[in-house]
């Protein structure tokens, strides 16, 4: 696997990644790139990240990388990887045959968009296996260049209710209105993550994936945090070695306080190297007891909690240590901090953080809380 991780591919993408950085911008280039070096099937069957090997270790290492070339090209490549998942997960056979064509053959980019809009979302069933959507998404990374967007809303039906699933054939449907108008935010301005309304498309029996509410089943649907936090730790790697080689070029490295400053960074992304690489082996071991699934989660939302802190401090390290002059354009250190504080805002932190304190405190007792159940029982 170690093809996967040659450094050329990330250092083109980080190379462009202050070009790509204005509101609109798609980064065209960028997921050729990575079309090309097979990535974007990577985790589909008898590929070297195939989601059935369970090797998520390597998948967040992976994700890592791209994050640390380009944190707005790691938040769509990670939508792409997201919405491969939940087929490999609730995709009937005919389904995923069709979809990995897609991408396979197509080299056809998904995304997951699930961020509601006013009042979100409503697909109404129509009979005769057809449905016709209504309503609007927000922060749809990717926008119009994602081929075969994962959207999900209300299930309007006689025959069956709940939070359904489609995946949208983009050029068998009439055009999605696009509204970039939304989009100017402070960060992760490439990642155009647009407002998109589906009123009126009309999709097929075939189109939805899973049964209604499948799209919140555990621990699959909070365990995906791990993956947008092994991106934001690309993010805090990066601000390692811009600083290093700030620091370096203005021959700083005898002061005692920016070697301080420097070994802290160094040993908080390492820090979260070991938190990802331990959440990433605990998912592969998990099981499906409620009991497993529980304690997975509880770490996951550790996981998230401690990266969100690593690249914070992080951030505030690099800020003290490059000053003003390594803050402006064209140094990539401005554009990375402003990528990764708003790529950092990811939702409910606050619910996240009390639903470790709850797990605990639901435990008999702390001693060996996160050793594996199955270590546990033996």
């Amino acid at each position: 696997m170690d093809h996967l991780f040659s450094s050329q591919l990330y250092q083109k993408i980080a190379q462009n990644a202050a070009h790509i950085d204005h509101e609109g911008c798609f980064p065209e280039q960028e997921f050729k790139l990575i079309a090309e070096a097979g990535l974007l099937e990577i985790v589909l069957p008898s590929h070297s990240l195939d989601f059935s090997q369970r090797k998520n270790h390597g998948l967040l290492m992976l994700l890592k990388a791209i994050g640390k070339a380009s944190l707005p090209v790691g938040r769509i490549y990670e939508g792409h990887i997201n919405a491969l998942y939940l087929i490999y997960l609730f995709g009937k056979t005919e389904q995923k045959q069709r979809w990995f064509a897609d991408v396979i053959l197509g080299k056809k980019m998904f995304s997951v968009w699930n961020t509601q809009d006013m009042e979100g979302v409503r697909i109404y069933d129509l009979g005769n296996g057809k449905y016709r959507l209504q309503g609007c998404k927000t922060f749809c990374s990717g926008a119009s260049r994602i081929a075969r967007p994962l959207v999900t809303g209300e299930l309007v039906s006689a025959r069956k209710k709940g939070w359904q699933m489609v995946i949208i054939p983009t050029e068998k449907v009439k055009e999605i209105k696009m509204d970039n108008s939304f989009w100017k935010p402070l960060g992760m301005r490439a990642s155009a993550s647009f407002r998109m309304d589906f009123s009126g498309i009309e999709i097929s029996e075939n189109d939805l994936l899973g049964l209604p509410d499948a799209y919140y089943q555990q621990p699959h649907f909070s365990g995906g945090a791990l993956r947008f936090a092994a991106v934001q730790l690309g993010g805090a790697e990066a601000l390692l070695d811009e600083t290093h080689k700030f620091l370096r070029g203005l021959k700083r490295t005898d002061d005692p306080f920016q070697r301080a400053r420097i070994a802290e960074i160094a040993y908080l992304t390492e820090t979260g190297n070991l938190w990802i690489k331990q959440a990433g082996l605990k998912t592969d071991d998990s099981t499906e007891n409620p009991e497993a699934i529980a304690q997975l989660l509880a770490y996951v939302n550790m996981t998230r909690t401690m990266v969100e802190e690593i690249c914070l401090r992080s951030m505030q390290l690099a800020e003290r240590s490059v000053g003003a002059r390594g803050l402006m354009r064209p140094n990539p250190m401005e554009r990375i901090h402003r990528d990764l504080t708003t790529y950092l805002r990811q939702p409910a932190p606050d619910a996240t953080l009390t639903a470790i304190g709850e797990y605990v405190l639901k435990q008999e007792s702390t001693t060996g809380i996160w050793d594996s159940l199955s270590k546990k029982s033996s």
